[in-house]
């Protein structure tokens, strides 16, 4: 009799692939006296792992204290980048709190077309409605009508009331509206689609500005959450990301999606000690309930490929 997967199971399996690329980047450098030469090969073996230069950096000189005369196995040094990868993780690890009064409480979801923010929104209203909040969408991306028909349809599978405008229309009208009608029926949280093409940052930035302003003329707090959707598979193209959109929108937290399909997971590492920006959820899978908020030290043990060594 098959049983359904915990949080943990999906977690080792979702992180698998990039659990195993560490691991098999670190193979051998186990039981060498940890003088510079082999700590260099170590620190190059963690940025290959996608961790980033200063969580490598950071995990190197951890080593070096006072350990250049004596051998570290494998699994020990696999241990110590499990509980410097936790420190990182820790500081980020922050779901999205729901406090915003008066509601409703908007949050504004940006990203790059198919870096899975359609998905996302479905996943985090699903999330939200679990702990009893009303959610509703708004389909604030007109620039693509299929954007548009795919939010509907996951409105209706979540069971959401959703917002939409005609193709090509003005997103900030859309937004506009729903926030009306949220009010009028005493929905808890809204969720925002926004436009997701890179292509002209210039007029995608005066897009979202304008949101902003309409948002914040019905309430000076609003948007209360502007939560960047990025794609693990992308690697440390997602740093770039944070980059151009941290310019273009003002980014509050982030969700990564798609931990699952890669190997370079390690860029949620990376993410997390280069911008220290709050990381809501992770993604690690195609089902509605495998979006989640996360436990760093339950990640980072799985990262490093020691969840079940003993502390």
């Amino acid at each position: 009799m098959s049983t359904t997967p915990t949080w943990h199971d999906k977690l080792i399996g979702g992180f698998k692939r990039t659990s195993d690329r560490l691991v098999g980047n670190l193979a051998g450098l186990g039981g060498a006296r940890l003088d510079d030469s082999t700590l260099d090969d170590i620190e190059e073996a963690l940025i290959a792992s996608d961790l980033g230069p200063e969580t490598a950096g950071r995990i190197r000189r951890r080593l070096s204290e006072g350990s250049f005369e004596r051998n570290m196995e494998e699994l020990g040094i696999r241990v110590i980048v499990a509980e410097e990868v936790e420190k990182v993780l820790a500081t980020v690890a922050k779901p999205i709190e729901i406090d915003a009064f008066p509601r409703p409480q908007v949050i504004l979801v940006i990203g790059v077309n198919g870096s899975g923010k359609t998905t996302t929104i479905a996943k985090l209203a699903h999330l939200l409605m679990e702990q009893d909040y009303g959610v509703m969408l708004a389909a604030g991306d007109t620039f693509r009508a299929a954007a548009i028909g795919q939010l509907r349809t996951w409105a209706e599978r979540v069971g959401v009331p959703i917002v939409t405008g005609p193709e090509g229309g003005d997103a900030a009208g859309v937004v506009w509206d729903a926030v009306k009608k949220a009010t009028e029926t005493g929905i808890d949280v809204l969720i925002v689609d926004t436009a997701g093409r890179l292509q002209n940052k210039r007029e995608l930035m005066n897009e979202l500005a304008k949101i902003r302003r309409v948002l914040g003329r019905i309430n000076p707090e609003s948007p209360h959450d502007i939560v960047l959707v990025l794609d693990a598979t992308t690697g440390q193209n997602a740093l770039q990301q944070i980059e151009v959109f941290k310019e273009v929108a003002g980014v509050t937290g982030l969700v990564m999606t798609k931990l699952d399909g890669t190997a370079r997971g390690g860029v949620l590492v990376a993410a997390a000690e280069k911008y220290g920006l709050p990381i809501h959820a992770i993604g690690i899978g195609e089902g509605m309930t495998d979006l989640r908020p996360f436990d760093a030290n339950e990640v980072s043990r799985i990262i490093a490929g020691v969840e079940s060594v003993r502390k």
